[in-house]
């Protein structure tokens, strides 16, 4: 197995550049690290639109040699137990050794064969997405109820990128860390 360069001050120096809550985003991972390097990651800000608000939203992805490490920060209005506004940072651990599905969608331009936007879905069996529809049969004047059918598809992750709103660097950035969260669950599964 190939020794990979440990990334820990990169990671903290682009959460500290996005200017999104960077003390509490790198005190949150820092503890989930646990003094495990860093061998890959992505952070992504993005904004959401709320009514008449705006807020934000950061991801951050952290791959280490055992475990991938998902962060989601948000800004909240306040609610009824905390009136005024606040920020949830919340930080989940998976080992490497459950996680069963890395999924790449590349979307290229056509007509200039340009990368444009990626798609990157992670799953360790936490959220599955169930669709179901009215069973039929091939008689077009059956009025029967066949009960229904359905498919369960895992879906605990998802992260889509655009060239056109983070840039091509990070399209680019979010197919690197596939490539070795893929690397790093294909050596988990062979142990």
């Amino acid at each position: 197995m190939t020794q990979t360069r440990d990334r820990t001050k990169d990671l903290y120096e682009s959460i500290s550049r996005s200017g999104y809550y960077p003390e509490i985003v790198a005190g949150a991972l820092e503890d989930a690290l646990a003094s495990e390097p860093v061998e890959s990651f992505v952070v992504h800000h993005e904004p959401t639109f709320d009514r008449e608000e705006i807020r934000r939203h950061m991801s951050v992805l952290v791959l280490t040699p055992t475990r991938l490490l998902l962060t989601h920060t948000d800004e909240h209005p306040g609610d009824t137990l905390l009136p005024k506004p606040y920020t949830s940072t919340s930080v989940e651990a998976v080992p490497l050794s459950r996680v069963s599905g890395v999924v790449v969608t590349r979307m290229v331009s056509a007509q200039t064969q340009q990368l444009e936007e990626a798609l990157l879905t992670i799953g360790w069996g936490a959220v599955a997405r169930v669709e179901l529809e009215p069973a039929r049969c091939d008689d077009p004047e059956c009025e029967a109820d066949h009960g229904y059918t359905g498919s369960i598809s895992g879906d605990d992750f998802s992260l889509r990128l655009s060239a056109a709103a983070e840039g091509g660097a990070a399209v680019v950035g979010l197919l690197e860390f596939a490539r070795a969260l893929t690397a790093a669950t294909t050596v988990t599964e062979a142990r």
